[in-house]
């Protein structure tokens, strides 16, 4: 492959306390034989020694490919992010983290995927799960990790029920084109679950794609965010999601409207599991399963339904 007949595509790295992995995560992108590619990576205002980490790595290895680096204070992954794509030249943007690393082959996949389909926004693939030792715990993140049924991604409907009911989009899988952050806007500042949101945003136009590849390893490790076990913790992320849930409804057409509705009620009922709360337990399941059976009859249900318990 010649790189000037190649997209440039941009790898963005948010680093946040993860110097025992960060070096590991720039070698994969130095390593991918896809010639046409950039580094933009930011530390979002580590404690430990993560600076000191990607400045030695560029030392090192800083002529061989473009790199830039940008360090700040700690402002979040979403406003990380979007500084990521803003400071990125390339076509195509391939989102990353530094505590995982990419797979070789994968940027050419999911770069010839974006060519051969011109109307999708991004393209996502599947992961292998390591530990922090770098040794292999699942084969499929999305199957084995998530249990997803990755037949569901097969086509745009698939996919627009998958990213609303059973999201298994585990590690950075994705490559988007940079022009579509002009259309679908960028990450929502402020926002800790800023993943589900941005997938949300792109199934509801059908701008997102999938290649049964695994394009990444997805590390599970002591300091994971999505991992956490802290029950107030989790009850805070998940009065999260239930808002995002709530803020994108109106952007999908029925039955999608109403299985997102739902879902609203799922995350409720898990909050109130979590708080020990029988009745609105109940009532969340209740709803959730009066909204299901309305959306296989494809029937649009009253906005009041959602309402929170």
């Amino acid at each position: 492959m010649r790189a000037q007949n190649l997209p440039l595509v941009s790898v963005l790295i948010p680093a946040f306390n993860h110097g025992r992995f960060v070096q590991r995560c720039l070698d994969s992108v130095l390593e991918d034989l896809y010639p046409a590619k950039e580094i933009i990576i930011i530390d979002d205002g580590s404690t430990d020694d993560t600076h000191e980490r990607i400045v030695e790595w560029i030392a090192r290895h800083g002529d061989k490919l473009r790199v830039e680096y940008a360090r700040h204070a700690n402002k979040g992954i979403a406003s990380t992010m979007n500084e990521l794509a803003a400071r990125a030249h390339g076509e195509f943007l391939r989102l990353g983290a530094s505590d995982d690393y990419l797979l070789p082959g994968g940027l050419e996949a999911q770069v010839r995927y974006l060519l051969m389909h011109p109307f999708k926004k991004a393209v996502v693939g599947d992961s292998i799960v390591v530990d922090g030792n770098g040794l292999i715990l699942h084969g499929s993140g999305m199957h084995d990790l998530h249990g997803a049924n990755k037949k569901l991604y097969r086509s745009d409907e698939g996919i627009r029920r998958a990213v609303i009911s059973q999201w298994a989009i585990g590690g950075p899988v994705a490559m988007v084109r940079k022009s579509a952050l002009d259309t679908v806007d960028r990450w929502t500042e402020g926002l800790r679950i800023d993943d589900w949101d941005f997938f949300l945003r792109l199934a509801a136009c059908d701008g997102l794609g999938f290649i049964d590849v695994s394009v990444c390893a997805y590390r599970l490790h002591d300091n994971n965010f999505s991992r956490t076990t802290h029950r107030d913790t989790r009850v805070i992320n998940l009065r999260e999601s239930r808002h995002v849930a709530m803020r994108r409804t109106h952007l999908f057409e029925e039955p999608y409207r109403t299985l997102l509705k739902a879902q609203v009620h799922v995350i409720g009922a898990k909050i109130a599991f979590l708080q020990r709360r029988l009745t609105p337990l109940a009532f969340h399941i209740v709803m959730y399963l009066l909204l299901i059976a309305f959306s296989k009859l494809r029937f649009p249900m009253p906005h009041s339904l959602v309402k929170e318990a």
